[in-house]
């Protein structure tokens, strides 16, 4: 097991990174990105307006922790845009790659992930909820 910043520099990567882990089931999601098979996250536009944080962009790292703090993996980001809830795709839901992959378990889960994050400010859930939708590659290790 490594940091964050042990797993940076062994990558030979330069530059800035963002550390971060997922806001539910972090080792299982995790896991998903470093086998390829999520390539894709979102999450409520209304936190960043908060926080007054920026939002991700292209050519920008993370390194992604498990639910411990351990580095398992840097990710690249490849494309970032704002929908909303109701107008997520298929194939978005496809490279979230969780349960079936398909849409309906996308909505089914994601309903119940920011309808219990949302009650954290107050602010109910509604399907036009926007979202900052991310897309990723695994940069390291490869």
């Amino acid at each position: 097991m490594m940091t964050a910043e042990e797993m940076w520099i062994k990558s030979g990567l330069k530059g800035e990174y963002e550390s971060w882990a997922f806001g539910s089931d972090a080792d299982m999601l995790a896991d998903l990105v470093k086998n390829g098979i999520k390539t894709a996250t979102c999450s409520a536009y209304i936190f960043y307006e908060l926080e007054q944080e920026e939002l991700p962009k292209p050519g920008e790292y993370s390194v992604i922790q498990d639910g411990k703090g351990n580095a398992v993996c840097i990710i690249k980001t490849t494309k970032v845009y704002i929908t909303t809830y109701d107008q997520v795709s298929e194939q978005h839901a496809f490279k979230e790659g969780e349960g079936n992959r398909s849409l309906d378990y996308w909505r089914q889960v994601h309903k119940e992930f920011f309808t219990n994050e949302l009650s954290t400010i107050n602010h109910p859930f509604n399907e036009k909820l926007k979202l900052v939708c991310e897309e990723f590659e695994v940069v390291y290790p490869v």
